[in-house]
């Protein structure tokens, strides 16, 4: 897997120069403040999941871009942790759902209560009316369950019998499940896929660090030390930001060949959609503004590839029981198309 930038450093523009950008809101940052919010929550994480960098700054990439996470991997290598750490950073309403064969849409979205005293329904919300919404084992809860976070994820708002409710801003989705045991669960189609910005693996800690693990969780874990350090205002501005960083028209070029390869490979199924591209447009932005820029740069695109593309993607049969891997495929296609200078 790609290693993402390092950490994030003093907004520049092209020519060198400190450059403030626009925010939108009371909680309005400047660069050296946005600067230190980032380093701040990238700090607070790393607290909390030892020996993760590259997870934790794509993460973080994905909340300045606005765009919700898959988080898929084996058992116990710290999913949920993450999310509820990202949760506890932000001063911002978290919810989790278990998500289980019973689980009903109305559990998710709410549901209209009956008062016997006056006769009248009244609206109860569902937890999807949070900040951030942790789905933990989405795959194990039927495609009808599945499909109520389809209009949240795509335009911040759910309709619930006839009724359009918005959704706080910002609202994104941390989602888990297993690459095992698929025994009782049921696979997200790709309707659901496109839309999370960002496929993220884990993986398994390596020996050192993994025993640094025992030791930080000797008397109490380290996510009950963690307290928030963006104020809801705060990512609203930064997500702000990221909309005024900088794409050369040469680079929103070369986001648009990557994903027409996609589309016309013979080993592909199905390619990246038009969602797709703007939100790997909008990924790219905010790995620039991570990375303390306001501009994007073509390296930014390329560390990029592996997080937003291969979950958009679907292998022929002949591919998949060839035991093509996807994404050394995709990574191959990137490999074969010009950087732009």
């Amino acid at each position: 897997m790609p290693v993402f930038p390092i950490d994030p450093v003093e907004i520049r523009s092209p020519g060198g120069t400190a450059s403030p950008l626009p925010a939108a809101n009371a909680d309005a940052l400047t660069s050296d403040q946005a600067r230190q919010k980032i380093a701040l929550l990238k700090e607070s994480l790393s607290s909390v999941i030892l020996g993760k960098s590259d997870p934790i700054d794509i993460l973080i990439v994905a909340l300045l871009a606005g765009g919700s996470v898959l988080m898929e991997d084996v058992p116990g290598v710290g999913k949920t942790t993450l999310a509820k750490a990202l949760a506890r950073s932000l001063d911002v309403e978290f919810r989790r759902i278990q998500f289980t064969p019973d689980l009903l849409p109305n559990d998710i979205l709410g549901s209209s209560i009956y008062n016997p005293a006056n006769g009248t329904f009244s609206f109860r919300r569902g937890p999807i009316f949070c900040s951030v919404l942790l789905a933990d084992e989405i795959n194990r809860a039927s495609p009808r369950t599945q499909s109520a976070l389809l209009e949240a994820m795509s335009e911040r708002q759910v309709t619930i019998e006839g009724q359009r409710y918005s959704l706080p801003q910002p609202f994104l989705v941390l989602a888990t499940q297993n690459p095992i045991d698929f025994h009782g669960t049921y696979p997200l189609p790709e309707a659901q896929l496109d839309r999370f910005l960002i496929h993220l693996n884990l993986g398994y800690p390596d020996p050192q660090t993994e025993t640094d693990i025992l030791y930080a969780q000797t008397t109490e874990h380290p996510i009950d030390q963690v307290s928030p350090v963006l104020t809801i205002g705060e990512v609203n501005a930064l997500q702000a930001f990221v909309q005024h960083v900088h794409v050369d028209r040469s680079i929103a070029d070369d986001i648009v060949e990557i994903v027409n390869a996609t589309r016309s490979h013979h080993q592909l199924q199905l390619g990246v959609s038009p969602r797709g591209s703007l939100m790997f447009f909008r990924a790219a932005q905010a790995a620039a503004l991570f990375a303390g820029r306001d501009h994007v740069q073509p390296d930014d695109v390329r560390r990029l590839v592996p997080y937003v593309l291969p979950h958009r993607c679907t292998l022929t049969s002949q591919a998949r029981y060839g035991g093509i891997d996807k994404l050394a495929l995709i990574t191959e296609i990137v490999h074969n198309i010009r950087v732009p200078v």
